[in-house]
């Protein structure tokens, strides 16, 4: 299966949200707390994302904000988890970020998540909890650099 890799647009968001409300873990409580109208100022005002599409279906999709300094969304459709789509979607989204910032950089996810474990083997650090019991994660540039070999 050829994957492409490729920056969001707003054409992408409807299959983003498929995406996005098709996931078995950190589900939203309720998904119309997140628009398209979130989306596009995510991809195009706040940030950027970026889209994994084979044979022109979205199969994940990632999405970076740098005003607040935070990853806002990282999710793959889980038929195609495992394959390495979220770490290529993941490394993407953060090279790009720390060429715009030198700013550590943030997420939250749920405890006890496949999402937990990739971001602590990705390098990333506990430094607390955020929201409704999420574990905040951090990462600043030289553990990316050191962790990734990216420069």
């Amino acid at each position: 299966m050829k994957i492409n890799y490729r920056e969001a647009q707003f054409k992408d968001i409807p299959q983003m949200q498929v995406i996005r409300h098709a996931v078995k873990e950190n589900i939203l409580s309720d998904p119309s707390l997140v628009t398209d109208e979130d989306c596009n100022d995510y991809i195009n005002r706040k940030g950027k994302g970026w889209v994994a599409e084979s044979e022109n279906i979205i199969i994940g999709f990632s999405i970076v904000d740098v005003l607040e300094n935070n990853v806002w969304a990282l999710f793959v459709n889980p038929d195609f988890e495992g394959m390495g789509i979220g770490k290529e979607l993941h490394d993407i989204m953060i090279n790009w970020y720390f060429k715009q910032t030198k700013e550590n950089i943030w997420l939250g996810t749920e405890p006890k998540t496949k999402a937990e474990k990739f971001y602590r083997k990705n390098g990333w650090k506990e430094i607390g909890r955020h929201g409704k019991g999420e574990i905040k994660f951090e990462m600043d540039l030289e553990d990316w650099k050191k962790n990734n070999q990216h420069t």
